[in-house]
């Protein structure tokens, strides 16, 4: 075995392989075999029937050997790296690589991949290295919360910007990282909003996105005097913008990668990079208004959206403007309840002098007024754990952690 400094495997290492290649597993036996440190399991198949006597629960690593050509395995191996996170790490063996199966794999957050055929010392080395874990240097994954509107003037932006601040503000301050990001490239209004000015460059960094770096996003990102940094663009309402989805996906990973949330401001229009960006979120919320064509459009918002991306991805909707009076026609919300069954979420009341006020000074809703219906109620949304903890606390005392 190699010594530490040349990528030592740690002591006992559980290795699982997926694989039906025959020359690949003796590859793996016979390099694995020869060290008393790794305890190699192979699973016989591929990603598609994993699900069949394979459980990566207590393994270090997975292996998986990909037929990169087939979409059933891809569309599985996102299932499988979804299911189980960042952890074990997954390594993946294929027979051919290209660009856009590398910007696949690393929006899977795939730890690592080598391409047949495969040298089995290869295979130890970067099992060694992905099997230590993240160090303190190494960056953190953000907590991805998403908002897609149902209907056009929902009201998504500013629920979206007071998420951001509510996170913001879950920690001490300076201590938690925020990062709200405008995808909205054609009506994007967050800048507005907040009374800052649009400094993503699209036109430089859509030709080469891989010139996307730590450097460059400092000099495109705007910063509110909280502490709230933002992506956005100047919109253009005139023009219809697309871009590379490896574009979109590049800006995402770099900004989750240096910020502890990110809340994503997302367009009506469905584009070629949407589904990765909802794939890649945590939290998705669909956001409608309390009428019966909003509730419709945002159940079949909801249905969409699981029979695309499957249904580990299950959107929540938050009704918007949410009003009820005693004895006056209209909707209820136990009407909204059963419209929208599990995916619904919750309400925001409708408090409309308050977010037009904010909206026209560029400022936070707490600004205009501290403790306002509509900041507390997003609060209980986006920190549901937080609220039932700080209520079941005594008076004067607070719970102070986030959690996931």
């Amino acid at each position: 075995m190699l010594d530490r400094q040349d990528n030592v495997v740690p002591s006992k290492v559980r290795v699982i392989a997926l694989t039906a290649d025959e020359a690949l597993e003796q590859s793996l036996r016979t390099t694995f075999g020869a060290s008393g440190k790794i305890e190699l399991s192979i699973v016989k198949g591929n990603v598609l029937n994993e699900e069949s006597g394979f459980s990566p629960a207590d393994a270090s690593v997975v292996i998986v050997d990909l037929d990169a050509g087939n979409p059933d395995e891809l569309a599985a191996l996102q299932r499988l790296t979804n299911r189980i996170g960042r952890w074990p790490p997954v390594i993946v063996v294929t027979e051919g690589f290209n660009a856009e199966l590398g910007r696949g794999l690393v929006q899977m957050r795939v730890a690592d991949f080598l391409v047949k055929p495969v040298d089995g010392i290869d295979v130890v080395r970067a099992c060694a290295r992905v099997a230590q874990g993240p160090t303190d240097d190494e960056v953190r994954e953000a907590e991805i919360f998403t908002f897609l509107p149902a209907a056009g003037g929902v009201g998504v932006t500013t629920l979206a910007i007071q998420t951001a601040m509510t996170l913001l503000n879950s920690g001490p301050r300076g201590g938690v990282k925020t990062c709200l990001v405008d995808l909205d490239f054609q009506h994007g209004a967050c800048a507005d909003y907040l009374d800052l000015e649009p400094r993503l460059d699209l036109s430089e960094i859509d030709p080469r996105p891989e010139r996307l770096d730590r450097q460059l996003l400092e000099v495109m990102l705007s910063r509110h005097a909280s502490g709230l940094s933002l992506i956005a663009a100047p919109n253009r309402p005139a023009e219809m913008r697309s871009f590379d989805p490896g574009m979109v996906t590049r800006l995402l990973d770099l900004v989750s990668s240096h910020f502890d949330y990110v809340v994503i401001d997302m367009p009506r229009t469905w584009f070629s990079w949407t589904d990765n960006v909802l794939t890649g979120s945590n939290k998705l919320f669909i956001v409608s208004e309390m009428t019966v064509p909003g509730l419709r459009h945002a159940k079949k918002l909801m249905g969409a959206i699981s029979e695309r991306l499957g249904p580990d991805q299950q959107p929540l909707v938050i009704v918007n403007r949410f009003e009820q009076r005693l004895f006056a026609p209209g909707l209820r919300l136990a009407d909204i309840k059963q419209a929208l069954g599990a995916g619904f979420c919750g309400t925001v009341p409708n408090n409309y002098r308050l977010v037009r006020e904010a909206i026209d000074r560029g400022i936070p809703l707490d600004e205009v007024k501290s403790g306002n219906n509509v900041s507390a109620e997003m609060k209980k949304l986006v920190l549901p754990q937080r609220a039932k903890a700080a209520k079941a606390e005594p008076e004067g005392k607070r719970l102070l952690f986030w959690a996931k």
